[in-house]
């Protein structure tokens, strides 16, 4: 014996509708954040920016820190990379490297995720 269900297909489509829109709802998409830096940069001027990016990786984005290089700056920029480095390894617990330091041009950059 046959049995069949009678449904209300506009009642079912606007169902499909709403969850697919509370799906949506609660995904959190991913940011990248962009922190600049310069070469020589204070402790205190460190320490601010670093408790940015902390808020930033708390809320489960992605960070780019950018070192600019002003006139005379280009001659050292082996300051910039250990700046990079210095961040890497304070972050090192929370965060893992997406992308490696590299030049371009005037800039430096790097970007770090949440684990």
């Amino acid at each position: 014996m046959p049995v069949c269900k009678i449904l209300d297909y506009g009642k079912m489509r606007f169902e499909a509708q709403k969850k697919k829109a509370a799906n949506k709802k609660r995904q959190k998409t991913q940011e990248v954040k962009e922190i600049k830096m310069r070469p020589n940069i204070d402790t205190h001027d460190y320490l601010v920016k670093t408790k940015a990016m902390t808020k930033f990786f708390d809320r489960g984005d992605k960070v780019k820190v950018t070192i600019r290089f002003r006139g005379r700056e280009m001659a050292h920029m082996d300051r910039g990379r250990d700046l990079l480095i210095r961040v890497k390894e304070d972050f090192a617990e929370t965060t893992k490297v997406e992308f490696h330091p590299k030049t371009e041009g005037r800039l430096m950059t790097m970007v770090l995720a949440p684990k």
